[in-house]
């Protein structure tokens, strides 16, 4: 055999590695999906449930055509900012967007971004349940994660990305671009969609019980399983001599992103705990964990990688109960979660590492202040379509579901199916739902 076969071979060979590597990622993102369908299910009443869980399924449906049609084109269209550049290889009809023996990359890539989006609007999902119609859940969610959160990628995360090339951005996580993004457009989603019905009482929010905590702790430890394959296809498997690297180029290994990823996970559980005592806030501290050292993932040490996610874990249920006490009604807490841990991970890269050098000649160091700026482009990102297209939803009657319907619960009316139909009949969901003397009207 020549050395020039062997060559070949050895790069098909590599190249098939790359494709295994993220059509794994791939697969492992759906549990991502499983465990935000279970953790809504849970965090649901029982007349909120199945629809809670159908707009899991939908989210993925609805998300990953979307993402093909003009998601994956907006990347590579809008690095330099709002002006697109020339990206017609992206386009859907391009022959670089189906099979093509040659192509052994765009496929797995668009997978794994496809699934990124799709994870931004499982965040919004769960902010938003009992009240919202699944029609514009839907519309909201396919905007969110095939245009909204893919704009502040192709900023934040493209290798032309202003923020790169002219603050330094550094977020290989995706703590700022899925996570901070997603978050605060899911505050500007409820502050027009507004808090369930019987939620506050005189302003004083009143606790409502989710029907089935244990499924929702399953749940997020489902979805925590997911982050790996999220964060594996975070970072670039080059093959050959290059070896692994970050979205930006710089040098990082699997061994990296597993100490500070299982670091993460461990310091959000035991701030959220200390600062909670409550088993929600307390695992819902692992998904702040990670997203607060997500950011810096290739950079920290992971005894600081600990204390920081601990940091971000003890913040985080605090930010949620001022957020509800100022009447933003959060069903899950994702604002705090994802949005605030996702801001908040990002400055802190600008703190802990500032002065880290990018790849590339005159491409600027991470600095704080760049940190901070990418951190509330992020958040104006996301909040601003967030708050303006629910706005126009509400303006029309169309963003909520109507109070009788609400009350009865979406599963009669928006589904319509029962989850536990042998021990839970319709009339019993009324009348625990209705207080005494009201009436459905």
């Amino acid at each position: 055999m020549s050395l020039e076969t062997l060559q070949s071979t050895f790069e098909m060979h590599q190249a098939m590695n790359v494709e295994v590597f993220y059509w794994w990622c791939t697969a492992i993102m759906f549990m991502i999906h499983t465990g935000f369908l279970a953790y809504e299910i849970g965090a649901s009443r029982v007349k909120n449930a199945l629809t809670s869980g159908m707009k899991n399924i939908l989210t993925l449906s609805v998300i990953i055509p979307t993402f093909y049609f003009f998601g994956w084109w907006i990347y590579n269209a809008f690095p330099g900012g709002l002006v697109p550049g020339d990206a017609a290889s992206s386009l859907p009809w391009s022959l670089h967007m189906g099979p093509d023996v040659q192509d052994m990359g765009t496929g797995i890539f668009f997978a794994a971004f496809a699934l990124f989006g799709a994870t931004t609007g499982s965040i919004l999902s769960g902010a938003v349940i009992e009240r919202i119609r699944l029609s514009a859940f839907l519309i909201l969610a396919a905007i969110l994660g095939s245009a909204v959160w893919i704009l502040a990628a192709a900023w934040g995360w493209h290798p032309q990305g202003w923020l790169l090339t002219e603050l330094g951005y550094h977020d290989v996580g995706a703590s700022g671009v899925v996570h901070a993004v997603a978050g605060f457009f899911a505050l500007g989603v409820l502050l027009n969609l507004g808090a369930r019905v019987g939620k506050y009482e005189n302003g004083t929010p009143m606790y409502i019980p989710p029907h089935n905590l244990p499924m929702a702790l399953i749940g997020l430890m489902m979805i925590i399983v997911g982050f790996f394959g999220f964060l594996g296809g975070c970072i670039i498997f080059n093959g050959g001599e290059t070896g692994w690297t970050t979205i930006y180029g710089n040098p990082t290994n699997l061994s990296a992103f597993g100490f500070n990823t299982l670091m993460g996970f461990a310091g959000g559980v035991i701030g959220a705990y200390l600062a909670s005592r409550e088993p929600f806030w307390t695992m819902s501290g692992g998904l702040a964990g990670i997203i607060t050292v997500a950011a810096g993932l290739d950079l920290y040490y992971p005894g600081l990688t600990f204390v920081l996610a601990a940091s971000g874990g003890v913040l985080m249920p605090m930010i949620g109960r001022k957020l509800e006490k100022m009447g933003v009604d959060d069903a899950v807490g994702a604002v705090a979660v994802h949005g605030f841990c996702g801001f908040y991970g990002v400055v802190l890269v600008g703190v802990f590492a500032a002065g880290f050098p990018n790849v590339g000649e005159g491409m600027p160091s991470i600095t704080f202040s760049g940190q901070v700026t990418g951190a509330i482009i992020m958040a104006l990102v996301g909040f601003i379509p967030g708050w303006g297209i629910s706005w126009a939803m509400k303006k029309f009657g169309a963003l909520r579901v109507p109070p009788q319907v609400e009350v009865l619960g979406l599963d009669l009316v928006e589904i319509p199916a029962r989850p536990y139909p042998e021990s839970v009949p319709a009339q019993a969901i009324v009348e625990n739902t209705l207080k005494p003397g009201q009436e459905v009207a």
